[in-house]
């Protein structure tokens, strides 16, 4: 693809609080877990509203929280969501050179909305078209458990949309739909754009965008009917418009309807989504390519970084926050590298190592997003990590 790459992202942009050490096996807890799907409850790996959950308790979500905290302060505050995240880790490992990454939202213009505009810009990513608004800044509380699954770590999320209720499909301009790449990140937590994704991938298709969704925890549909597959757009005609689809096994079967992996891998390929990587946190990753984007890649799994595990032993501090939406943006980096280099059809073998690398290194860090002191910095410390693993692979 000759010339710069104009890469433009919508969807959840955020910042995130983040609490480390919560025991979610421990007595604590245990008031506040979910006892069936949709109930407004803490499950691992899950998100929920904040105000759902608050009835759930039937007290206030501060009180909650500084029982579960015994009344410590977040450690962190970073810029968090799947859209935002992946964009910058992009932007972070491609050449800027040669390649743009635009973001388009909404923040409230409060305190938390100064922070969050201050931090994006010390970032690589070009706020095309993100405006604070007299609203609450997107913000979600993570909980984060280390030692949770045998030592590998998971999160609990408590997300207060705010502000993001305010961006609509006709906010997005021509530039938006005039990009080489189009990414819709985490639209479920910006419920406006989510319910018109048909028509906004159908429009970026009849622009001649590729087309990339990568997904996040649905609790808006996952609330109102916990026993039907969450809708993706307008009607189920989104998939046929996605040329590469994101999402974590989960959400994979929420939006199949399914609870069997092959029977969500099944409806995906039925739906004519040209292209899917599913991941499954510590677990192998599943890949998929009809051979319209991607050069044709038959059904296949892909293991995690060896390394990373190996490390991760020794290593103190970090936390698995983020690593889906990195995985996304490491992808999402190596698909403009390829086409960048002239390839027609990328590999998606070779996507997957940079998505798997790029998970895998979050995990070294507080938070999903990595502030860079210098250009460059934090692919030069991810090259081992990458090297190691295309070593792996090919044993």
């Amino acid at each position: 693809m000759p010339g710069k790459i104009i890469i433009s992202g919508i969807g959840c942009c955020l910042v995130d609080l983040l609490y480390t050490d919560i025991n979610f096996n421990g007595d604590t807890i245990k008031p506040y877990l979910s006892l069936e799907r949709g109930d407004g409850g803490l499950t691992p790996g899950h998100l929920v509203f904040r105000e759902e959950f608050e009835k759930y308790c039937n007290i206030s979500f501060d009180q909650v929280l500084s029982k579960l905290t015994d009344g410590r302060p977040y450690i962190k505050i970073n810029i968090g969501g799947p859209s935002i995240v992946s964009l910058i880790n992009a932007a972070q490992l491609i050449d800027q050179e040669h390649c743009e990454v635009r973001f388009y939202g909404r923040g409230g213009s409060d305190e938390t909305g100064s922070y969050l505009i201050s931090a994006l810009k010390q970032t690589p990513v070009i706020l095309k078209d993100y405006r604070l608004i007299d609203n609450q800044t997107p913000s979600t509380v993570v909980l984060s458990d280390p030692t949770y699954d045998n030592g590998h770590g998971e999160r609990m999320f408590i997300n207060s949309i705010g502000a993001a209720w305010e961006f609509r499909q006709e906010d997005l301009d021509d530039d938006f739909f005039n990009s080489d790449v189009v990414v819709f990140g985490g639209t479920a937590l910006v419920p406006q754009i989510h319910d018109n994704l048909t028509s906004l991938l159908r429009k970026a298709k009849e622009k001649g965008c590729i087309t990339i969704v990568n997904t996040v925890f649905d609790f808006r549909n996952e609330k109102a009917n916990p026993f039907k597959k969450w809708p993706l757009g307008e009607s189920d005609e989104s998939y046929d418009y996605i040329d590469l689809l994101i999402t974590d096994q989960e959400e994979a079967f929420r939006l199949s309807g399914e609870n069997d992996p092959q029977a969500a891998i099944r409806f995906f390929i039925e739906k004519n989504v040209s292209s899917f990587i599913i991941t499954n946190g510590s677990k192998n990753i599943s890949l998929f390519s009809d051979g319209k984007f991607f050069s044709p890649s038959v059904l296949k799994e892909m293991p995690v970084s060896q390394k990373v595990l190996n490390d991760k032993k020794t290593f103190q501090g970090g936390d698995t926050t983020g690593c889906g939406d990195n995985f996304a943006g490491g992808v999402i980096a190596s698909v403009v590298a390829q086409l960048q280099s002239g390839v027609k059809h990328p590999d998606i073998n070779e996507a997957c190592c940079w998505g798997v690398v790029s998970g895998g290194f979050t995990c070294f860090y507080h938070g999903g997003t990595y502030l860079e002191e210098k250009v460059g910095e934090k692919r030069s410390k991810m090259i081992p990590y990458y090297d190691a693993y295309r070593k792996q692979i090919s044993d």
